[in-house]
């Protein structure tokens, strides 16, 4: 007898507990999906992308020459002379010497004018011919320096350009316009940028009957690009013939562009629910 109750007792057990699973499940399959979804709908949103840009003239100017000094050309047999070198090095610094004292008589500050370090080159050049009726190739050293002039003042740019070419430089590598202060160019640029994407997004808005609701993101997918604008000069010798003829020696600037661009996301405003007065006469009724 005790042996048929224990039985009977555990039936009892399996069949509560089957029970029990039965109802969890059908309370979880009862469960609206809305609770189910764990992520809410997104609301609509208006994405826009604009690029623009900005053209400042420039306000400073750098200015690249160079001068040089060579040693006599000997031939690859011969021994170098030291003394040639020592002469030449010389000579160099004289001609540095007084270049600098020439930009300074055009009211350059001596702090805008910069001589570049000693640079030396060895060369090999093509002599005469030998007896063979082949070209013999000889040696010599060039004994060089930089001088960079920074102009604030671009009014100067054309006499600081005849000064350098009556104290006889070698070469002119060109001028490179540029902004003493690009912070502010490059700003202007951005916010012409985030002003085109806000006209474009209130345009698309309005157009498709929806109101903007708050910025959501905000991207600068193109930082503002400066590019410093170089302007070419002629070789020395025709820079001069130039000047002589009465060529024109207005250097005129031109303008540098600095481009911007951004992405913006916007929310958009839910449109309100319809009032329909008779809805409210059918609730009280």
């Amino acid at each position: 007898m005790q042996t048929k109750s224990l039985r009977t007792q555990r039936l009892s057990f399996q069949r509560l507990g089957y029970g029990l699973l039965g109802g969890a499940l059908l309370t979880l399959l009862c469960v609206p999906l809305s609770y189910a979804s764990p992520h809410p709908p997104k609301s609509p949103s208006l994405f826009v992308q604009a690029q623009s840009w900005v053209e400042v003239e420039p306000d400073k100017a750098t200015l690249n020459a160079r001068l040089w000094e060579n040693t006599p050309a000997l031939s690859t047999l011969e021994e170098s002379d030291s003394s040639a070198l020592s002469d030449a090095r010389e000579r160099l610094e004289t001609r540095a010497s007084q270049l600098i004292e020439q930009m300074e008589t055009t009211g350059l500050e001596r702090s805008a004018i910069d001589a570049g370090s000693l640079n030396v080159y060895p060369e090999h050049i093509q002599g005469p011919r030998n007896e063979d009726g082949e070209h013999e190739t000889l040696q010599r050293t060039r004994l060089e320096r930089p001088i960079t002039v920074e102009l604030t003042d671009l009014s100067q740019l054309s006499e600081v350009l005849d000064a350098l070419i009556a104290a006889g430089v070698n070469a002119l590598d060109g001028v490179q316009f540029d902004l003493q202060d690009r912070d502010a160019a490059s700003d202007e640029a951005l916010a012409k940028a985030l002003e085109k994407a806000q006209h474009k997004a209130n345009l698309m808005a309005s157009t498709l009957s929806t109101e903007l609701g708050s910025v959501q993101r905000i991207e600068e997918t193109q930082p503002a690009v400066f590019q410093p604008r170089m302007m070419s000069m002629r070789a020395e010798s025709d820079t001069a013939g130039a000047s002589q003829s009465g060529a024109a020696s207005d250097y005129n600037p031109g303008t540098i562009r600095i481009d911007a661009g951004v992405s913006v996301e916007w929310s958009l405003k839910e449109p309100d629910a319809p009032h329909h007065p008779d809805s409210d006469v059918a609730a009280q009724e």
